[in-house]
């Protein structure tokens, strides 16, 4: 399709983060290895933001990202352009329709890198989503489940922005019901690595797999109820830091709130019942007594 290069059509997505409200690890399969999950999920209101525009079929695509100034916890971004999600996310739809799909893409990064919080999954899902409208490709939403399973476990949630019930793979999705809260979430200057934590929860005694249990905390859409995550104590176990902190923050600052993991870590989350100002005010005080994190304010959209 000819267009002048200043009318190239534009589309704009916001790439929100995800916590794991609860999470239930079953033990891995003999097969290959994978834990089937049931978790119950929630986009929250830290979001990266991608820019993508539509080229004369005869060019190349280029990407550029970079941090915003208002990222909470950047690093370096020191991996391969053909290795962000966002982009193999690109290329796996310009291999299954068979044809080029010339873009520019500017992906602006809030979420930190590797902290539990689905930022690599959430900007592939909107690089498929924007795709889909740009091109005029019309996918079902069968085919997207199938393209963001071959990118990653949490890309088929993140094509939707409900709370979810996630089971399997991350392959079924149940939306529940909108369970509006407050969260701090404390982003450690330091990672989990995902497979340790998966090794150390293998190498543990497992915990019962019980699906029902996070159905039915899903389902009561309260996030102040008792939540849970089986990754919580391997990520302790394989990041003595992380452990470090949750007890410093939950002796001495959050005022008998509990401290939660999302994901794999590192990334921690305390659900405030009393609203914003708490969770302000909570933020505040976590800043001022841990300078080494960063810790802000967020709500569950």
């Amino acid at each position: 399709m000819p267009f002048p290069s200043l009318h190239r059509p534009v589309i704009t997505r916001r790439a929100h983060a995800k916590v794991n409200l609860a999470l239930a690890v079953g033990p891995a399969s003999p097969d290959d290895g994978y834990h089937p999950i049931a978790s119950w999920m929630a986009r929250i209101d830290l979001a990266d933001d991608l820019e993508i525009t539509r080229l004369e079929d005869d060019y190349l695509s280029r990407y550029a990202i970079l941090w915003r100034d208002d990222a909470p916890r950047k690093s370096e971004i020191d991996w391969s352009i053909t290795q962000d999600l966002s982009v193999r996310a690109h290329l796996l739809l310009e291999e299954t329709t068979g044809r080029p799909l010339p873009i520019q893409l500017k992906l602006s990064k809030r979420i930190p890198v590797g902290g539990g919080l689905a930022g690599g999954s959430a900007d592939a899902a909107a690089m498929l989503l924007a795709l889909d409208e740009l091109f005029e490709l019309r996918l079902t939403p069968e085919n997207l489940t199938d393209l963001a399973m071959r990118l990653g476990s949490d890309v088929a949630y993140c094509l939707n922005h409900a709370p979810a019930l996630v089971t399997g793979r991350g392959e079924t999705i149940t939306p529940t019901p909108h369970c509006p809260a407050h969260l701090v979430l404390i982003i450690p200057d330091f990672g989990c690595a995902t497979g340790a934590v998966y090794r150390a929860f293998d190498d543990a005694p497992q915990p019962k797999f019980d699906p029902d249990r996070v159905a039915q905390l899903a389902h009561a859409a309260d996030p102040a109820a008792k939540l849970f995550n089986h990754l919580a104590e391997p990520a302790r176990a394989v990041q003595p830091r992380l452990a470090e902190l949750i007890d410093t923050i939950e002796d001495d600052i959050a005022r008998d709130l509990p401290v939660h993991v999302t994901g794999s870590g590192s990334t921690l989350f305390i659900v405030c019942p009393d609203g914003r100002r708490e969770a302000r005010q909570l933020a505040q005080d976590i800043n001022a007594h841990l300078p080494n994190l960063a810790a802000l304010h967020t709500t569950i959209i």
